[in-house]
């Protein structure tokens, strides 16, 4: 899916002449990396807070470059680029050359604020992911679980944010930054999230205080990630539903 022309930006060559066409490059663009950061980030440390709080990119600067205005347009042309080709692709077949083209802007527009395809990756696939991840507050334990745990489950079944996430746990096996942005920026903020349902139950006294709830969260979204990750059986509602009663009755919740 192409995006709509974007303006251009200082440093980037008028409409129609300069532009990156799929798979290319343009004089200038080939010093690569600037050391930009996406747009979601408020930090350019790896290990800096989740989407919560903002943080930066994988080795991302925290600014632009130097003097040059962000483009809230561009952000947007650009992720929106990058999701439609991870979705038809996924990570391998992503190139930061082409999600320029997609996006209408330079290649080095797309270095100034991800200087990594990883870190683009990890920008696009929360753009998407964390809008479809509310807190639920039902009144308890049980219907809380059973609600965020259908949430991800529909994410990453009805949307392409299933084969992305895929990718982006492949390839944070080998690349120790993305694998610290990926703790960094999902999955602590998540579980921090998560956590705040567990608390409640505590409060309203549906569970121990001693409640172990990172153990808790792990029982839930490992056998979430498990399916995902193998394939060997469907992420169905009633996969959800035996899990949560699993996970309740195991905390020492009430019966359903």
């Amino acid at each position: 899916m192409s995006s709509p022309p974007i303006p251009v930006e200082p440093g980037d060559p008028p409409p129609g002449r300069g532009r990156v066409p799929a798979g290319g490059s343009r004089p200038g663009d080939e010093a690569g990396p600037v050391g930009g950061s996406g747009p979601m980030s408020g930090s350019g440390q790896a290990g800096g807070s989740g989407p919560a709080g903002g943080s930066g990119n994988a080795g991302g600067s925290g600014a632009s470059a130097r003097g040059r205005p962000r483009s809230e347009a561009a952000d947007r042309a650009i992720l929106r680029a990058a999701t439609d080709l991870l979705a038809e692709r996924g990570l391998a077949g992503m190139s930061m050359e082409e999600v320029a083209a997609r996006a209408g802007v330079g290649k080095a527009t797309v270095y100034r604020r991800w200087r990594s395809r990883g870190a683009l990756a990890l920008d696009a696939f929360m753009a998407e992911f964390q809008a479809l991840q509310p807190l639920p507050d039902t009144g308890t334990l049980r219907g809380d679980l059973l609600a965020a745990l259908r949430a991800w489950v529909r994410a990453v079944t009805r949307t392409p944010a299933g084969r992305i996430l895929a990718g982006l746990i492949a390839a944070a096996q080998e690349d120790p930054e993305l694998a610290a942005a990926w703790r960094a920026r999902v999955l602590e903020p998540m579980r921090g999230q998560h956590r705040i349902m567990l608390r409640r139950a505590i409060e309203r006294g549906e569970i121990p205080a001693s409640t172990d709830t990172d153990v808790a969260l792990d029982l839930m979204y490992g056998a979430a990630y498990h399916r995902l990750l193998q394939g060997h059986r469907p992420l169905t509602d009633t996969f959800t539903r035996r899990v949560v009663e699993v996970i309740v009755a195991g905390l020492g919740g009430p019966p359903p």
